[in-house]
């Protein structure tokens, strides 16, 4: 092993929902420390879903994250001289971490407005399996079976 394992904190869930990834997802959408801009932008977010999809907004964001979440991935590895691209299974807190970074990502390049507003529409387009953070997760599902063949590279 290189480095030390980082130690895993507990997170402490989001006074709205009682959620964990609520409270996650804002602590990723935070710049500079800034908690309270970031729970008024997700807030926000989750108000504009009610209001447009008449759902509640923890069962959107919960849909459009098991829609987003990645199962499995491509790895480079080398041998002889030669990289592969190996598919390899995520670990689940891995899996959670880049469905919440893609739908940030693909939020904050949305075209729009305010901020709630684009991150309201990438969650319900997320929900309903559209969206640039879908289409991520599905590219990286499409490299993964096309290099099926160096499976047995895994380590």
């Amino acid at each position: 092993m290189r480095r030390n394992r980082a130690t895993i904190r507990p997170t402490i869930p989001d006074p709205r929902h009682q959620s964990r990834v609520v409270s996650k997802f804002m602590s990723n959408l935070m710049r500079d420390g800034k908690k309270s801009v970031a729970e008024s932008v997700v807030y926000g977010a989750f108000d504009r879903i009610e209001e447009v999809s008449g759902r509640r907004a923890i069962d959107v964001f919960e849909q459009a994250l098991r829609n987003v979440t990645p199962i499995i991935e491509v790895k480079p590895r080398r041998v002889g001289g030669a990289t592969y691209q190996v598919p390899v299974d995520i670990r689940s807190e891995r899996r959670q971490a880049l469905a919440l970074r893609w739908l940030l990502d693909s939020s904050r390049r949305r075209s729009g407005r305010s901020m709630p507003e684009k991150l309201a529409a990438e969650l319900l387009d997320a929900a309903n399996n559209a969206g640039n953070a879908v289409r991520r997760k599905e590219e990286t599902h499409r490299m993964a079976e096309a290099n099926r063949a160096f499976v047995h590279y895994r380590w």
